[in-house]
């Protein structure tokens, strides 16, 4: 399953709060037997107050997803990131002069293909990550539990992330932005994560259980997505029906069971392509045995998603989500 992963890897404000003003109407004329109402007078408005600034005191202890405890006396000058999506978090926040290590995979944005190179996502490079001698390194879905305990016990600070709902990958960008004292800048990063998130709910908001269609997923050869993992929950969000979701986790499938749940869409990897036959991954999926009877195939609903915006559990993920939004129903997203 990793290696099918790394495949891939290599390859709204939270429903906004809509501030109702209640409007309360007056009869402006004045009744009779009173008098009338005194003249306008320009009114002047008290001096605005000086917008508060969010700023992290120190020290300042966080757990993470493993259930270690870090205690941060300051914010970290020299921070690593083996992880696509955290790179991608932490560059959104503005922290390039601190980022002094990037896993190998990292491509996004392009101040990150100019960093060192710590090695892969399961194994890094632990004689480079000692050498450079870090504050901080950043992992996350894609190291196991064992593998950041096995650094920690090399003397290495390790923070691991894994976040399972676009609600956590907030919270994770929240709490990058208070261990480096960027916290104006997470805030700037979660606010047009949730509008985005938000465009979509609204746009779904009204579709009947009848109405939602069945999606099937497919991000390497025979690997889909089912229940309890973010990208489960964009095709929820975006008003789908994942037809994967009756099994946890990452899995292979069996291509009979998709046959017979008949995705009205299917969605795919548009940067996959096998190394011996050069088909992209749409092709191998429409020519399996029986899969031109699923609709998604019959109708031609089969749709490219680019890796990187769906697959990371980074600041583009909800750009993620409004992709699939638009695969699924185009006539409620438009371009």
């Amino acid at each position: 399953m990793k290696q099918m992963w790394k495949s891939w890897t290599t390859g709204a404000i939270t429903i906004m709060l809509v501030l109702a003003l209640a409007a309360c109407g007056s009869n402006n004329e004045p009744k009779q037997g009173t008098e009338p109402a005194p003249a306008a007078t320009e009114q002047v408005n008290p001096p605005a107050e000086e917008t508060s600034v969010l700023k992290t005191e120190y020290p300042l202890t966080v757990k993470d997803a493993t259930g270690e405890t870090l205690t941060f006396k300051e914010a970290p000058k020299k921070i690593i990131s083996i992880s696509p999506a955290e790179t991608e978090s932490l560059f959104a926040l503005g922290l390039d002069e601190q980022i002094i290590g990037v896993s190998d995979y990292d491509d996004y944005p392009e101040a990150a293909t100019t960093k060192p190179k710590m090695g892969g996502l399961y194994n890094p490079n632990e004689e480079a990550i000692i050498a450079a001698q870090p504050d901080l390194v950043v992992t996350g879905i894609s190291m196991s539990a064992e593998a950041a305990q096995h650094l920690r016990d090399l003397g290495i600070t390790i923070f691991k992330t894994d976040p399972k709902t676009v609600n956590d990958v907030i919270a994770n960008i929240e709490l990058f932005g208070q261990i480096s004292d960027h916290q104006e800048e997470a805030k700037t990063v979660i606010d047009k994560m949730k509008q985005e998130q938000n465009e979509v709910t609204e746009a779904v908001k009204s579709l009947t259980p009848e109405q939602k269609k069945k999606v099937y997923i497919e991000f390497s050869p025979g690997w889909t997505v089912g229940s309890g993992e973010f990208m489960d929950e964009l095709i929820t969000l975006a008003g789908g029906v994942n037809v994967a979701a009756d099994t946890a986790g990452w899995y292979e499938i069996s291509e009979e069971k998709i046959i017979k749940d008949n995705p009205d869409v299917i969605l795919f990897s548009k940067n996959v392509i096998d190394d011996k036959t050069q088909k992209t991954l749409d092709q191998m999926i429409k020519a399996r045995s029986g899969w031109d009877q699923i609709t998604a195939v019959k109708n031609d609903a089969v749709y490219g998603l680019d890796d990187n915006l769906v697959s990371r559990p980074g600041p583009r993920v909800t750009e993620g989500l409004k992709e699939i939004a638009k695969a699924i129903y185009p006539e409620l997203l438009k371009p």
